[in-house]
Order: C-alpha cells, then structure tokens, then sequence
C-alpha cells in the first residue's frame, strides 16, 4: 500500500484521541486517526458507557422488584417482574453501536483519516499499521499517543474461565446467580451493585479496611448501608488467595487471618488499570516515565520534540473527561495557539448507589496542604425533593478556606447527584466563595439546594436545618 503522510497521527480513537483528531481537524490540521478496535476506546465500547446502560436497567428493573414486594410507602403494588437478560444486553450494544456511528460521522465531518489496525512505532516519525489488508506505513510531523489502559491482572487470578474483568462482565450471556467483586472500588462497586439489582448473590472482598477506600468515610458510608440493604456481603481487610483446586470457588484470607471459600459462577477482578504502553513499539523512542506512566509536560509533550501524549497513559486520574480535555488542548497547541494546563479540578464521579462526586479537595487533603479551613455539609434528610424521590440518604458538602472563604473543593453523595458535577466543578474553575454560592439563587425543590444550604450552613445561617 502506498504510505501516507500527514501532519499529525493520533494512535487510539479514545475520547482523549477521537477528541484531539476532531479539533484538529476542525482546525484545519491535516489528521489520521489509528484504531485497532471501535473508535470511542474503553469508555464507549467497554466502560463508562455500556456500564451506565447497565446499571440504569438494573436500578428500572429492582424498582418494579420492589413494587411486586408491596412499595408501602408509595402505595404502588405490581406482579413479580421478569428479566430478558439478551434483551437487555442488546439495549446496551444498540447504544454502543450508535455512539460509534456518532464519532466515526464526527471524525469524517472533520476530515479525518481513519486507519483500522494496530500501530506499531518505527520512529518517532513513522508508524506501521498492521490493517486487514496489509502494512500501512504512516508518516507524520507529530504523533499524540492516546491508548489508553487496560484492566490489571492479579497474578493469583488470571483472565480466563469464571474470572472475569469489566469487559466480560458487562457482555455476558446471562446474570450470575453467584458473583464475587474482587476488588471493593468504583468498577467493582458500580458493577457489583448492577448485578445485585438484577438478582445475583453477591459479595464484594476488599484488601482495605474500608469500601472505596479512594474516598473519605463520610462518602463511602451511604454506599455501604445501600449495599447492606440490597443484601450485598462485603469482606474487608480480606484478601482473594485464588481458586480452590477444582476452580470453582474462590478462596479468601479473612480480616482475622483465616481462610473461607465463596462459591461462584463469576469471579470479576476490579483491582484497578494500567497504562497500555506495551505492544506498539514504544519502548523504541526511549521517552522519559514517570512510573508505569509516559511522562508530560503542561502542554502533553513527551521528552521527545514532536510525540505528544494523553490519557490513561498519562497517569492519574485515569479518567475520559481528563483524556478529552487534554486531547483538545493538545490539538489547539499543535495548531499553533498558546495553551497550558491550568485546569483547578477534575470532577470525579462514583456512579454507585448512592452516586458520589468528589471535585478538588476532601477535607482531610485541604489540611494536609495546611490550609484552614471551613467545612460543612447539608443532609439529604433536610431536602425536599430528596424526600419526593423516596432516598434521603446522602449530602452535600463544602470545602473552604477560612480566612477568605474562597472554595477548596465540593463533594456529595446521593441518588442522581452526578449530574451536579459540572455545577461544583464551575465553581471551582471561576473561584467561587461561600459568599457566591449563598448569594445564587437555587431552584426550589431540587438536590442542588443542598450546595446552597451547605454554604449557607459554613457562613452560619443555615436556613433549613
């Protein structure tokens, strides 16, 4: 085939790679694009998205559950529901499949070129695709690596068989009757939850104290009684050994230093991700790292002139709105603007049940950096549309400064509230006081009053509780 020049080549159709290659190409860059896969990378195909189709069938279906046991409070009664499992999955995959349509039209609309296959580095000018139809070399001025990450596997629990990662447990055939989490963080607790909903006997074992031990206990305990009341069994300060010698149980070190064995049909290892940085040739450009990690700059680029990076394989937070962000930038600065990363905080979101979101710093981190401060929180319990949606469980609460009440971080935990994320993150990003939030006028009856009333409650007149 004939080789192909360009003026740039992003390698992964990711959200931080499909993003990059559409702002260029919207800049008039001359762009391709390199993906082995569905472009949209694990978020779209394998993660953020097929796991919130998941879950939000999950939580419809353990609604109409609890209506065939007799919803008392709410005075609604039905038969005992029935689940499609291959139905639901196909809702999933039509979603998908859309979403990939959707990005493969932007990309075209930008004028991207789009190459099918696996790239491997000859230089850092030149890349050759392995495509279905033979070796495609490409040519480029720039290169930005955008690959992503891939799940962690435990040496003690290999892929394969019952053990299973994220990606087979978001496409398998059927609900297990009996699944174990290996793992007790954001992945594991998401999925776990889901499938608990669905009907499967689950147990969640954590090497940690504590459930989502990323997170401060005062955000991590609603999720925890959520999942006691779904009948969730969680093991903690366990550790899984591996399978018993037949293979169909997993055996576990216990916080007591004893040993039980969980029957299951599955056994999903969310243990956490790390970098794809192995497979394409990399290690021939002898790039700087920081750890597992490609080193960058504020600008994405890498210790080579002319090799950009973002995304997962940039290092934490491992997360796609990070990914998209930098990809945008690094598109700008290609381009020829002035652009850095400056950037005040990074929404993080735990689509558990309660939903938790977390931007910039938790109390405990706003000490450590030795700031006073001022912190406070309004209960769900006090909250009238809280109260209406029949889940009072959860808060909002406010990080600031004292001595100037400028916010140093805002962090909730309840049904829906990721959608109050874009809200706590512009008040980071535009510098935001108590004062400013005290003095926005937030609708009525909603769980954004919760910001309101923290503030409020910080500044010390609460008003509603």
């Amino acid at each position: 085939m004939a080789d192909i020049t360009c003026k740039l080549l992003v390698i992964g159709a990711g959200p931080g790679g499909y993003t990059c290659a559409i702002r260029a190409g919207q800049l008039g860059i001359d762009a391709v694009i390199v993906e082995a896969d569905r472009p949209g990378g694990t978020c779209l195909n394998i993660g953020c998205i097929p796991s919130k189709a998941l879950i939000h069938a999950a939580e419809a279906y353990e609604t109409v559950a609890r209506a065939a046991d007799g919803n008392a409070a709410l005075g609604i009664s039905t038969a005992k529901p029935s689940l499609d499992f291959a139905k639901t999955i196909a809702w999933k995959d039509d979603i998908v499949r859309r979403l990939n349509g959707g990005v493969s039209g932007l990309l075209k609309r930008a004028g991207v070129r789009s190459v099918a296959g696996r790239a491997s580095f000859h230089d850092g000018k030149t890349v050759a695709v392995e495509t279905t139809n033979g070796v495609q070399l490409i040519h480029a001025e720039t290169i930005v690596i955008a690959t992503g990450s891939v799940p962690i596997e435990l040496s003690s629990l290999p892929f394969g068989g019952r053990v299973i990662s994220s990606t087979e447990a978001l496409a398998l055939a059927e609900v297990p009757n009996g699944l174990v989490v290996v793992g007790g963080g954001y992945i594991g607790l998401e999925l776990g939850t889901a499938f608990a909903k669905l009907g499967a006997d689950v147990t969640v074992v954590e090497a940690a104290p504590r459930i989502l031990p990323q997170y401060d206990g005062e955000l991590s305990e609603p999720v925890a009684k959520r999942l006691r009341t779904l009948g969730v069994t969680v093991l903690t300060s366990a550790r899984a050994m591996g399978l018993n010698a037949d293979g169909t149980a997993l055996v576990v070190e216990t916080a007591d230093g004893g040993q039980t064995t969980i029957e299951a049909d599955k056994i999903l290892v969310t243990v956490g991700r790390k970098p794809a940085t192995s497979g394409f040739g990399l290690e021939l450009l002898d790039l700087d790292m920081n750890g597992p990690f490609i080193r960058i700059d504020d600008r994405c680029r890498t210790s080579m002139r002319g090799v950009f990076a973002i995304g997962d394989v940039t290092g934490e937070p491992m997360l796609a709105h990070r990914a998209m962000a930098q990809g945008e930038m690094a598109a700008e600065i290609i381009a020829g603007h002035r652009r850095a990363w400056d950037h005040v905080a990074i929404p993080a979101i735990c689509f558990t049940d309660p939903e938790i979101v977390t931007v910039g710093l938790s109390p405990g981190e706003a000490r450590d950096k030795g700031f006073e401060i001022k912190t406070d929180l309004f209960p769900f319990k006090a909250n009238g549309r809280a109260l209406t949606l029949d889940r009072d469980d959860g808060f909002v609460r406010t990080v600031a400064r004292a001595d100037n009440h400028a916010l140093l971080g805002i962090q909730g935990v309840g049904v829906g509230l990721a959608e109050l994320s874009a809200a706590f993150s512009l008040a980071l990003e535009m510098g935001a006081r108590l004062e400013d939030i005290a003095l926005t006028i937030h609708a009525h009856p909603t769980l954004g009053e919760g910001l309101h009333e923290a503030a409020l409650k910080s500044l010390g007149h609460a008003i509603h509780i």
